[in-house]
Parts: C-alpha cells; structure tokens; sequence
C-alpha cells in the first residue's frame, strides 16, 4: 500500500505524523511524497484558529481532488471538534479520534496486535532514516492534553487531560533515534512544562535525555512560563541543550491576561525571563501573542505592547484573536473589529522584524553549530544548503558539497534571506 501523510499546526502534530510515518513504514507500506500517488491519506488536522480550520478543511478537499480514489483518514483537532461535517468532505473514509491517535496505524490497518495504552505504539526499530518526511530533526511527543482553561483554548477540548509517557519509553525512542542517524531530538506537548503531572518531571525527563542517550541536540518546542525554576534553567550548563526557549506570553497586559485566565501577570513573566537569561548566555527567546482579545482596548494593547518590546524577543508568533466554538472567550463581550485586529498584529510583527534582525546582528562573526536540514536550491557555485543553528536561527550556505543531516561549526556572516549567511567553515 502507498500512503501520504501531511499534518497542519502545531510541533505536536508533527511529533505525531513522524510517528505515523514510520509506523506505516515499519508496517511494510510504501510513504509517498505525492497525494496523487497514494491509495491511503492521513491528515493531522488543526483547529487552534479559524485559519487553521480552513486550511485543514481546504487540504482535505485538495487531497481528494489529487487522487479521487484514495482512502482519506483524519484526525486532529479539526475533525475531533467537529466530526460531522470532516465526515461530510469529499473521499474522507474514516475519522480517528484524538484519543486514539497514537494507534492510528494499527487501527487502519486492522491490525491484529493488541495495543492496550495510548503512546504505546512507537516501534523502537527505526528503518526510517533522517531527512524523510522532509525533517533532520525528530519532534518527538512527550505529552499530550492540559489542564490549564485559558478562556481562548480550544485545545484542552480537543486534546483532554493532561498525560504523559514514561521517562523510560521517551529516552529509548530518543537513543534508537540516535541510532538511526538523527541529530537532535524536540521534545513536544501540549503543555510541556506539566510533563510527570508533579513540580521538577521536565527537568527529571531532560536529565535522563542528556546523561541516557548519545542525541548531539535536544531542543524544548513551547513551554508555558510558569512553574520553571532555577533548577530547571540549570539543565543549560550541558552544551547539548539549545539556548532556545518558546515561552507564550499572549498578552502583555495583566488586565488581558486575567481575562484569558492566563498563570502569569508582567511581573512573574519579566522574572522568569530574567533568571532564564541569567542562567542561559545569548538566549534566544520567542513567543506568543493574540492582539483583538474581547476586551483589549487601546490602552490594554499600548500596554501589551510597551512590555512586549521590553522584553526583546527575537521572535513573535502573532495571531488575531480567532473565537473557537466551546471556549469561554467566545461567549464575551467587548469584541474587537477586524481593522483593529490587523493594525495591531501588524505593529507587533514589525516589533518582530526588529527583534529578529538585532539578534541575528549578535551572532555575525561568531562561531556556531549547524544542523543542515536540507538542499533548496543550486547556482553556478553549487548547491544552495539551509539549515538550524542551536538559536534557531536559519543559515545558508552555497558551494560543491551537499551537508543535509550533518552538524559543522561555521563562522557566521551576514544577513541571507530570512537567516545568517556562512563566513567559513571552522
């Protein structure tokens, strides 16, 4: 059998079409690279916005116009929250809930081997080499669920209770990676700092990553900003952990943030940042940010976005609010209209452009390493080379040689693209 897998949204959604992909695989099926080529397709959908809502349903009728005959499967938020009308779509032949995800492959397959728990269906033996599915890195689920209610989520709807996966099982699945051949491992959740449901399981897990297996890079996808300590920012004294933090703000205006039930306020957030810049030299910290919150006037967004520019991210994620069916925000008043929701994300965003060009301007002429994650392009000089320095910050680089999958230390020059050209090799 020929399959496509394609997911939209979040690192956990990738996390999980990785482990699809090589179940499939591992199941004797062939993954294609083209819908048009397959007999089985799998979406991993998003609902976190409107946006993501349409896409997913836009992707769903697009596959079935590439291979009318297809089996269609999807699961995701999407079609978790809304089942019937996914049902509905053109070619779609089965749904596979959220609770059920992590034994998709099997149950499409009618697969006879009993799986009792969720999160148990990673084989460890990994014929899947790096690069396939178009990443060098491998996302890799921790966690799943949260028990946060911020009042705009739709998330803890559709993923449920907080949960997690042994210590044990995380750290095998991440040595056999190693094994195959990857080169740094991105742990992944929907509320990654709740791992072990109990204060200090992150750093636990993150210990036993770094001293248990041979991974070179093990980087944190998004990490809410509460109940981090000093003891966890230490974990950065091992070199293999990437200075890189995601940690959502979503406001920086405590009257918003109280709205959206959020666990922080200005000060414990400007707190945190601090002890993680203290413990973490040239930090490299992105995050983020809903403009258009029922409620935020124009003094709550001049607020939010004084504290936003104090704090100097080199990176925002900007989303106009979006109401999810189900959340209590969608049930508020004091809406915001659509102009003003654009014309705020578009100052924020320039806040981003800032932020993203003074810290790529720190890093030229300093020495960095790159895991090169793929070819985009050639020229007369050679083949045009892009890859993640540990700041996740993009590199280029164009000469004879191909480096995907492989890590070297370069000196840093200029602006290239949306990134950091190579000066030298070191």
């Amino acid at each position: 059998m020929k399959v496509y897998l394609e997911t939209l949204g979040c690192r956990l959604n990738e996390a999980e079409i990785e482990a699809m992909t090589r179940q499939f695989a591992g199941s004797g099926a062939q993954i294609v690279d083209q819908a048009g080529e397959a007999d089985m397709c799998v979406i991993n959908t998003c609902a976190v916005t409107s946006d993501a809502t349409r896409a997913s349903r836009q992707r769903i009728r697009q596959i079935n116009r590439a291979k009318p005959d297809a089996q269609i499967v999807v699961t995701g938020c999407y079609s978790e929250l809304a089942a019937a009308e996914v049902g509905a779509l053109p070619g779609v032949t089965r749904i596979v809930a959220n609770q059920h995800k992590d034994r998709l492959v099997p149950i499409v397959l009618a697969d006879s081997i009993a799986m009792a728990e969720p999160m148990d269906a990673e084989p460890l033996t990994l014929d899947y080499v790096p690069g396939a599915h178009g990443h060098t890195r491998a996302f890799v689920k921790v966690q799943d669920g949260c028990d946060n209610r911020c009042t705009f989520c739709v998330t803890t709807i559709a993923r449920g209770a907080g949960r997690s996966r042994p210590i044990a099982e995380v750290v095998a699945e991440i040595a056999a990676m190693a094994r195959a051949g990857y080169h740094e491992a991105v742990l992944t959740g929907v509320q990654l700092g709740s791992y072990g449901e109990r204060a200090g399981g992150l750093r636990e897990l993150i210990q036993a990553v770094l001293t248990d297996t041979d991974m070179p890079r093990v980087r944190l996808s998004s990490l809410e900003p509460w109940d981090l300590d000093e003891a966890f920012f230490r974990l950065w004294e091992n070199p293999r952990l990437c200075p890189h933090l995601h940690l959502p703000l979503q406001s920086g205006c405590d009257a918003t943030l109280r709205r959206m039930l959020r666990r922080t306020d200005q000060a414990s957030y400007r707190a945190l940042v601090e002890m993680a810049r203290t413990a973490i030299p040239d930090l490299a910290l992105s995050t983020d940010v809903i403009v258009g919150f029922p409620g935020e006037t124009d003094d709550e967004f001049a607020v939010s976005e004084a504290f936003i520019a104090e704090m100097d991210f080199m990176k925002l994620h900007v989303f106009p609010y979006s109401p999810r069916p189900g959340t209590a925000a969608s049930r508020m008043r004091g809406g915001v209209d659509a102009a003003s929701r654009k014309l705020r994300g578009e100052r924020l965003r320039a806040l981003s452009e800032a932020g993203d060009r003074r810290f790529r301007e720190t890093l030229i002429g300093r020495t960095a390493e790159v895991l090169w994650e793929s070819v985009v392009g050639a020229s007369e000089v050679g083949w045009v080379n892009t890859g993640l320095t540990g700041y996740y910050v993009r590199v280029y680089w164009t000469g004879p040689r191909v480096l995907t999958n492989t890590i070297t230390a370069v000196t840093l020059g200029g602006s290239e693209r949306d990134g950091l050209a190579v000066k030298g090799f070191v």
